[in-house]
């Protein structure tokens, strides 16, 4: 893979201007601008993190190749419908006129366009079509988040038989990994040192580059667990604390039931996720939210939620709605605070101004979540930060560790190394189908259980791959320390006051329960033990820089006793004891 070199540039940072249409170009365009023209070559992969400027610098090339006369013609293919117009509003600014109406069945447009925008499926309905339109005049062809011509076979061979005859391809993507061993067409294969064939960039500005350039945003990533009780097909009930270690099958139960909107997790978090959004709208007064919804009955209560949190109507956008992508548009045009989204608002979706995620889904793929976050990462000035909030899912939470890392799309892999079997689950396939269906973790089954109850607690804060704070209650002033960080902050900054925001907790500066001797209900004395025992586990995480799951998992080993979701009051009460007995024989 080529690196790009932009460390060393000094970076530009332009005024927000409309999508794609910035009149300066970033360092890394810049460089990437005289890497395409110095290759001169047919084909041309640039790979760069959502949100850094592959629009701009797209246009950019479009207009220096019609400019020079090396083409006459532009056509952009694109995932979705939405994208296909943004596209072309895009374009339009910049003088190049595309239609986002070409209609296969017509198959002729007006001379007063420059060139056409599409979608991946429109071409593999009539490839031939647009293959005599590619050869009929020397065209260039941007593939946007080119990744997806492998999503089917019939998109491959539609893209290979159409554009194959074009005088310059540009391939673009955020995301150049797949789950499967699909090659992408146009996409240079390499071997590299295990013998693996991997796709070779001509350029790449990733996530990290991108953030120490200040060109997209830091992400603190706002984990939260919890009580859940959900009764199983069988007929059993089942209780869990999503953050503590469990079966896969348990915590994919933990995490559906946490999403239920009828429990209490979604309507504490989605009030946590608001808290945090006005304290970023005191800094930055157009900060918006989005919250990704699993299905369109989620995402709808969710939505009145968040209606009565905020006593402001919330957009509510549905994939196979008419209206969706007017609605996206008024949402990123406006100053109103939330947008639901069936799983998400699609890759490339331009709204700026999301500033606050509620990763309200239990999809787990690599890709889906790098899209998902990239909708948030879009940088308008500096100082900007975007807030995520999570379930404590162990998978969810390994993602976001790992944002940083570089991710090429391999087409053979070792089948007996299972870590990197796991990085290749089952992508989302077709775009359009994927905002259709629910593929989760297993549960595609939703009769195999019935959510009952849940309740959330704060967990910690992830941000540059370390964790910040101990478990506290919702609502407390804990929680609010971490809510309440200023919306305006360098990531330096940032690390700072995490920092200083853990050693006022871990030293007790807080009361976490309130004292007296008021009798209390069974159910909030047992709780209160178990936050302690988590006080307890989280003290010695923080010590120590061990996961709180390998704690948790070692206290059993040693001290034994039944799972903390199903124990006695006075069960935890004798572990707790047994408990600060093994943390005084570990000092």
């Amino acid at each position: 893979m080529s690196t790009s070199a932009a460390g060393h540039l000094p970076p530009a940072y332009p005024e927000r201007a409309a999508w794609g249409t910035a009149a300066k170009l970033r360092a890394w365009q810049e460089e990437a601008l005289a890497a395409y023209l110095g290759r001169e070559a047919t084909d041309f992969l640039a790979v760069a993190t959502p949100g850094a400027g592959k629009t701009t610098y797209a246009l950019r090339i479009a207009t220096e190749l019609l400019d020079r006369g090396l083409v006459r013609a532009v056509t952009v293919v694109a995932p979705t419908e939405h994208l296909k117009t943004q596209w072309a509003d895009a374009a339009g600014r910049v003088g190049i006129q595309l239609n986002p109406g070409f209609s296969n069945s017509t198959g002729v447009q007006s001379s007063e366009y420059d060139g056409v925008a599409l979608t991946y499926a429109q071409v593999a309905t009539n490839p031939g079509l647009h293959r005599r339109r590619t050869e009929s005049v020397p065209t260039l062809v941007i593939l946007d988040e080119i990744h997806h011509g492998g999503d089917a076979r019939s998109w491959g061979d539609g893209i290979r038989e159409a554009f194959s005859p074009a005088v310059r391809r540009l391939s673009l993507t955020g995301t150049p990994f797949r789950s499967d061993t699909n090659p992408i067409p146009f996409v240079r294969y390499e071997m590299d040192e295990a013998g693996i064939l991997r796709s070779a960039s001509d350029f790449t500005y990733g996530y990290a580059a991108a953030l120490r350039d200040g060109v997209v945003r830091p992400v603190l990533f706002l984990a939260y667990g919890g009580a859940m009780r959900w009764r199983t097909k069988a007929g059993d009930e089942v209780a869990a604390r999503l953050g503590e270690p469990l079966t896969k099958d348990q915590t994919a139960h933990a995490w559906r039931t946490a999403l239920d909107p009828r429990g209490e997790w979604i309507p504490s978090v989605l009030a946590a996720a608001d808290k945090r959004l006005s304290e970023v709208r005191r800094h930055v007064p157009d900060a918006g939210g989005l919250v990704i919804a699993s299905n369109q009955s989620a995402a709808r209560a969710y939505a009145k939620i968040l209606t009565a949190v905020t006593g402001e109507e919330t957009t509510v956008v549905l994939s196979d709605d008419a209206g969706a992508s007017a609605r996206i548009e008024q949402f990123a045009a406006s100053e109103t605070r939330w947008m639901v989204a069936v799983r998400m608002v699609s890759e490339g979706v331009d709204v700026p101004r999301l500033a606050v995620g509620v990763y309200a889904t239990s999809t787990s793929t690599p890709l889906f979540f790098a899209q998902a976050v990239g909708r948030f990462v879009r940088a308008r000035r500096r100082g900007e930060t975007a807030s995520v909030f999570l379930p404590s899912v162990p998978v969810v939470l390994q993602l976001a560790a790992t944002m940083e890392e570089e991710r090429d799309h391999a087409l053979d892999r070792p089948s007996s190394d299972e870590d990197e079997a796991s990085l290749w689950a089952e992508e989302e396939g077709l775009i359009a189908a994927a905002n259709r269906t629910e593929r989760t973790l297993g549960l595609e089954d939703e009769s195999r259980f019935e959510a009952l109850e849940s309740d959330a607690h704060f967990d910690h804060v992830l941000f540059d791959a370390k964790q910040f704070g101990l478990h506290a209650a919702v609502g407390s002033e804990e929680e609010q320390d971490y809510l309440g960080l200023p919306g305006l902050l360098e990531p330096d900054q940032v690390a700072t006051l995490l920092h200083e925001r853990q050693a006022r907790q871990a030293k007790g500066g807080r009361t976490r329960e309130p004292q007296g001797p008021s009798p209390v209900a069974q159910h909030r004395a047992l709780a209160a033990q178990r936050k302690e025992l988590n006080k307890l586990v989280a003290a010695y995480s923080s010590k120590t820089g061990a996961p709180h799951a390998t704690v948790h998992l070692e206290l059993r080993r040693a001290c034994g006793g039944p799972e903390l979701a199903s124990a006695t009051s006075e069960q935890v009460t004798e572990r707790i004891a047994r408990i600060r007995h093994w943390f005084v024989g570990r000092r």
